[in-house]
């Protein structure tokens, strides 16, 4: 994986995959990484995985920072893994992800949560032939939103890669499109996405792709109906002015180990009077 530079390329979204994600508050970027790299994350969150699970308490286990909660059965739910294993810090630190990143906020961006889920399908439970979800969102139109040249920001932002393939059955995140940009009560646009489920999109996506949204966005895990594990790994990202999201702070150690050039992701350093504001128009032509 590339390290991420200081400044990023725009745009980082062809003009079509920019249009869907201000339609839709979501957009699915197949590919994003290749097989070999898609493969090292999987294999250093299941050694994560092992590591934690081999603590006295796993409930309260820290290693290299990184925390586990779930029911440790179908459900292992992973917390600030930033500094845990090399290739997570590749990972968040990834060139084109951070483009992208940075474009749909407006403007560049530090790590302010860094995620993963390893999740199956419970037997003891049943299928669901119309699933109710977990839906939530992380901040609301007018408040964490804004638009410049005609096109919508979010000042935070989520990625969220699988490292497993999801078809229709493996339980891919959910989301009621449009909600975005929709200041109404959260409980009646669910209510609606229940009475017309074509509101309700799911990712279906091949390995290695990554799902950029708005958290605005109202959204949830999808229901497991496959006998296939869900492993996917996730990025919050917010303006350098924001802090962490709790717990997720990097240590001083750990942010004085990254080459100069890296500190700023990943410690919000530059703050308020660094900020760099950056818009695109929507006729502008993918960079590469």
């Amino acid at each position: 994986m590339s390290e991420t530079q200081p400044s990023q390329p725009l745009p980082a979204l062809t003009a079509s995959q920019r249009y869907h994600f201000d339609v839709y508050g979501y957009v699915v970027i197949e590919n994003t990484l290749t097989a070999t790299e898609t493969e090292a994350l999987y294999q250093a969150l299941h050694e994560l995985k092992r590591e934690i699970l081999a603590a006295d308490d796993p409930a309260k286990a820290h290693v290299r920072g990184a925390f586990m909660d779930g029911d440790f059965k179908h459900t292992f739910g992973f917390g600030h893994i930033i500094e845990s294993m090399h290739d997570f810090l590749m990972y968040y630190g990834h060139s084109r992800l951070v483009a992208m990143i940075e474009e749909v906020v407006g403007g560049t961006v530090r790590l302010s949560e860094a995620e993963a889920i390893i999740n199956s399908r419970d037997p003891a439970k049943a299928v669901e032939k119309e699933p109710q979800y977990g839906f939530h969102r992380g901040t609301k139109p007018g408040f964490g939103t804004h638009e410049v040249n005609g096109l919508f920001h979010c000042t935070f932002v989520k990625i969220l890669t699988n490292l497993t393939e999801l078809g229709p059955d493996d339980g891919g995140t959910v989301v009621i499109a449009g909600s975005h940009k929709i200041d109404a009560a959260e409980a009646d646009m669910i209510a609606l996405a229940y009475d017309d489920r074509s509101l309700i999109h799911q990712i279906v996506a091949p390995a290695g792709s990554t799902l950029l949204f708005a958290e605005s966005l109202i959204h949830a895990t999808g229901q497991i109906r496959s006998d296939r594990e869900r492993t996917i790994i996730i990025g919050g990202y917010a303006p350098t002015m924001f802090q962490a999201w709790n717990e997720y702070e990097p240590s001083t150690g750990f942010i004085k180990g990254l080459p100069e050039h890296l500190r700023p992701l990943f410690s919000g350093s530059k703050g308020w009077e660094e900020w760099q504001e950056r818009h695109r128009s929507l006729g502008e032509t993918l960079t590469t």
